[in-house]
């Protein structure tokens, strides 16, 4: 059975996000307001879309950068952003400005991807050993990072450091 979001518009300009191609994974997402938006570099600014969402228990919705804005410098700053199925409010989306250059959104502006995705339920067990694995311990890094330097990964902020209180 095909899940069903259930919108309102708080907007009369607020547009039903779409798919713009029949192979297309995520629905476009656009800015409706008449006043622009400008992001300046390094901005991070939260970008209203006049739309409240109803999703169906089980499911959460997640917001993506588009690859077109992305290519230019402006990203979903929390990636994915997500959007929980008791959650009623107006979509926001948080978008990042790491180019040099501004970035200005007006109205019809495709701005972010939704997606709709199942939320697994699972029970967390707390255990005295975990499996050893190849890897184990190593990460950030540790299986190459494809720039054609051998990884350096360092234990890093944890190096030296103990918790607060032992078991």
């Amino acid at each position: 059975m095909t899940p069903t979001v259930k919108f309102k518009k708080l907007c009369s300009s607020a547009r039903v996000p779409e798919k713009r191609s029949f192979g297309a994974a995520a629905y476009d997402i656009y800015y409706p307001y008449d006043d622009a938006i400008t992001l300046y570099s390094g901005d991070v600014r939260i970008v209203s879309t006049g739309l409240a969402v109803e999703i169906p228990q089980g499911w959460k919705g997640e917001i993506y950068s588009r690859s077109g804005l992305a290519s230019r410098g402006l990203f979903v700053a929390n990636q994915p952003g997500k959007i929980d199925s008791d959650y009623r409010g107006e979509i926001k989306i948080l978008l990042y400005n790491s180019s040099l250059n501004s970035i200005t959104l007006v109205k019809g502006a495709r701005v972010a991807q939704f997606e709709l995705n199942p939320v697994y339920d699972f029970e967390w067990r707390e255990v005295d050993e975990l499996s050893v694995t190849e890897r184990n311990h190593a990460g950030l890094g540790s299986t190459g990072t494809g720039l054609g330097d051998p990884a350096t990964v360092e234990e890093g902020y944890r190096a030296g450091k103990q918790c607060d209180m032992p078991i």
